[in-house]
């Protein structure tokens, strides 16, 4: 979460005026258009995507039956095809983390690109605003939900060692051509974390602040005589380049 609020932090924060934010009649402004629709159709589909998880039962019956009767092969299949359409589903959840991510960075672009700060990007784009605010509020709730329920680890760990023994048999599921080993591999990182939807847009942050870091160092390596002109943009238009909440090798970058 330090992440995600650090890029739009600054000293205004604790002794500046307070901006007032209207989310209930934000609206977004033509200048925000373009990225007010990309994240809306992201978080429009945010709200299926908690009804879904909210519903998620699991196969915890089938798999245990399973297990203990390792030899009875109906129940084997009873087991693996309870287990193959929630793991398609797990893999709808993590496929719409990295649609979030891609949204989010294009609110951090839009929220802090000079010639603003970042409270003034608050007062004038309030409607992107409110959009970082939903995204926030969804993986909160996402990964609420994500924690209280040890089904989703267990299914999928069920599906993987099924998986993994088929092929040690020669022998491949149908399932695989859904969610390959590539993939089940990067869905098994996501679900390991105890917040998995805070956990990939914290990473997207930090990401999105290091690549900020490497288009001033590219700019420093060029002939100075033909982006002096650019780095001086940066150097006295970033209002908030020498506060304390300023990462230091940004600073040092721009020294």
């Amino acid at each position: 979460m330090g992440n995600l609020l650090k890029v739009l932090a600054c000293a205004e924060l604790e002794h500046g005026p307070i901006v007032f934010l209207d989310f209930e009649h934000a609206q977004p402004t033509e200048a925000e258009t373009a990225v007010w629709n990309q994240v809306s159709a992201v978080l429009e589909e945010a709200h299926g995507i908690l009804a879904e998880l909210q519903s998620y039962n699991g196969a915890g019956q089938e798999i245990r039956e399973a297990i203990q009767n390792p030899g009875d092969l109906a129940l084997q299949e009873k087991a693996w095809n309870a287990v193959c359409p929630l793991v398609a589903k797990l893999k709808r959840f993590y496929e719409f983390s990295l649609r979030l991510e891609n949204a989010l960075r294009s609110l951090l672009e839009a929220l802090t690109s000079p010639p603003y700060a970042p409270m003034q990007h608050l007062e004038r784009e309030q409607a992107l605003a409110k959009q970082f605010a939903e995204i926030l509020h969804f993986t909160l709730s996402f990964d609420e939900l994500k924690m209280t329920n040890p089904a989703i680890q267990n299914d999928f760990s069920y599906y993987r060692r099924t998986i993994s023994r088929n092929r040690l048999n020669n022998q491949q599921l149908e399932a695989e051509n859904e969610v390959n080993n590539e993939m089940a591999n990067r869905m098994s990182l996501f679900y390991a974390e105890a917040t998995p939807m805070l956990k990939t847009l914290s990473n997207a942050t930090t990401k999105f602040v290091s690549e900020m870091k490497g288009c001033i160092k590219v700019l420093k390596e060029q002939p100075s005589n033909s982006v002096e002109g650019l780095l001086n943009a940066l150097r006295y238009t970033t209002r908030h380049l020498n506060d304390d909440s300023t990462s230091k090798q940004i600073r040092a970058l721009l020294q």
